[in-house]
């Protein structure tokens, strides 16, 4: 009795074309990979290392229709002179209030409760972001 072969032999004839667009799926994912990874890791340096001023809203109250006071905590480097800007809007998402706040004290944390001027009554208030005195937006 004979045996029945199903296929070549493995090795003898090289390497299929199957094989071949395997390798090259392989190759192009992996340079997209790393391509990727390495826009992100650059995206997420300037987020975090690019800020030399940054502040966070810790508390917000609404005094009248035309004022809110807003405590902010500011994070800078001793040197810098730093700009927050803060926006508030009514209950129908309306900007109300919208000014720049000055931090040019010489630490580099800054807990300061600042008065926000407002053109009717005010439902929120929010960071809209914080730079070094003199840049440009």
């Amino acid at each position: 009795m004979s045996a029945v072969r199903e296929g070549l032999p493995e090795g003898r004839y090289g390497r299929s074309a199957d094989e071949r667009a395997d390798r090259k799926l392989k190759v192009v994912g992996s340079v997209l990979g790393v391509g990727l990874l390495a826009v992100v890791g650059w995206i997420g340096w300037d987020y975090v290392g690019g800020q030399s001023v940054s502040a966070e809203v810790i508390k917000f109250q609404i005094v009248s229709d035309s004022e809110v006071k807003v405590h902010l905590e500011v994070r800078k480097d001793a040197s810098v002179t730093g700009v927050c800007t803060l926006d508030s809007q009514d209950q129908d998402h309306g900007e109300v209030g919208r000014a720049d706040f000055t931090f040019p004290q010489k630490t580099t944390r800054v807990d300061e409760v600042v008065t926000l001027k407002t053109t009717g009554r005010a439902t929120m208030v929010e960071l809209v972001g914080c730079q070094e005195a003199g840049t440009a937006r």
